[in-house]
């Protein structure tokens, strides 16, 4: 077998191996996790064919994100995926490295050096759109004070992706509550395989997520809203399960090295593969 940089092919078979597990990801989601680093996508090669995938992108000089950990049906069990799992974590280097995986790895990945640190849940449930006099779309000029945001609620900072990710695309807009001259919050909503998730959403209150929340999907529309919740994020948590959303799906959030320590404006991650 052959461990190597996945091309942005490869990246896009990653995302529809992720799709096949049922993990939905967004359709405009490729170039932007590759633009967050173009070094950080890995597959496993047999026979010349991938059998194996993962991530593990470097945000910045001290924080990397580990996802995308995926393989074959028919090639599981015979060490492959540990093995590519072992060369990828090589890339990043002394950096602490977060990852949100299925709790029942929990094991596995504590063997690699990872401490739990909390939870990542996802809500679904239907939410109608519905415009705010105070959101509106995002522009270019808005992208410094939104990068600056970010890293404060998240505790690191990842321009790359970033500037991907709040850039529009034909399926994937970002939204500004806005407070007199500075951004009090904002959103991001993409289209996905199913429905359309929207993350990361930084917002003082539950209440203001829930108007980003709603603003986000009355200008870009799906059947079924998908956020992903830091389980610490107990006010939103409760705001949603009270508007009919229920969590279909939870991770554990776990780190190699120290935990980054955002502020409590995060209120829905970006997407469970790179943060």
């Amino acid at each position: 077998m052959t461990f190597r940089t996945a091309d942005a092919d490869e990246i896009a078979l990653m995302l529809d191996w992720a799709a096949d597990e049922g993990w939905n990801p967004g359709l405009d989601d490729a170039a932007a996790f590759r633009a967050a680093d173009p070094d950080g996508f890995f597959v496993a090669e047999v026979d010349g064919e991938p059998v194996a995938a993962i991530s593990v992108v470097n945000h910045s000089d001290s924080f990397a994100f580990l996802g995308l950990y995926l393989c074959r049906p028919d090639c599981r069990g015979k060490g492959i995926g540990y093995g590519l799992w072992k060369h990828a974590l090589e890339h990043a280097g002394h950096r602490t490295v977060g990852l949100d995986g299925v709790a029942a790895q929990q094991e596995n990945y504590a063997r690699s050096g990872f401490v739990s640190c909390g939870a990542t849940r996802r809500f679904e449930g239907r939410l109608e759109g519905a415009a705010h006099g105070r959101v509106t779309l995002a522009t270019p000029g808005d992208l410094d004070a939104l990068i600056q945001r970010d890293a404060a609620a998240n505790g690191f900072t990842r321009r790359r992706f970033a500037a991907a990710w709040f850039a529009p695309s034909d399926n994937r807009e970002t939204h500004i509550l806005r407070d007199a001259t500075r951004i009090a919050g904002f959103a991001t909503v993409r289209r996905c395989r199913e429905g359309a998730k929207i993350g990361p959403i930084v917002a003082n209150s539950a209440e203001d997520a829930v108007t980003l929340a709603r603003a986000s999907l009355g200008s870009l529309s799906a059947d079924r809203a998908i956020m992903d919740l830091p389980s610490a994020n107990a006010p939103l948590a409760a705001r949603l399960e009270n508007l009919g959303f229920s969590v279909s799906f939870e991770t554990a959030r776990m780190y190699r090295g120290p935990a980054p320590e955002g502020d409590p404006t995060l209120q829905a991650i970006a997407t469970m593969e790179l943060g």
